[in-house]
């Protein structure tokens, strides 16, 4: 019987993944029409660029992909803050990654 359950938990897998990393493609089609819930924030990344980051008063700022990193630019300032993004293959959750390896998760709204 314990071969069997082993056997079982091999072939299903583990419960959690490791985030795996994401394409420029991917990051696009993942954030294109899309909004992701943050722990305190909401933000819709729009096809035009556009993006509406909102936790609790609304700031308007552009996004685009850039290699296999996701850019934005948050208006008055010009220049623009890349990240590496992972998704987790298990729930699908999106982790935008900083150069200094700081981390904010973002599930999709519902």
């Amino acid at each position: 019987m314990r071969a069997w359950v082993a056997i079982m938990m091999v072939l299903a897998g583990p419960a959690w993944a490791d985030w795996q990393p994401m394409t420029g493609a991917e990051i696009a089609a993942a954030l294109s029409g899309r909004t992701l819930m943050y722990e305190t924030a909401r933000q819709e990344f729009f096809a035009s660029g556009r993006t509406l980051y909102d936790a609790g008063r609304p700031s308007w700022g552009y996004w685009e992909v850039r290699g296999a990193q996701y850019c934005s630019q948050w208006p008055p300032a010009d220049g623009w803050a890349c990240y590496d993004m992972q998704r987790d293959p298990v729930t699908g959750a999106l982790r935008f990654v900083g150069a200094s390896g700081d981390a904010t998760e973002g599930r999709y709204e519902k």
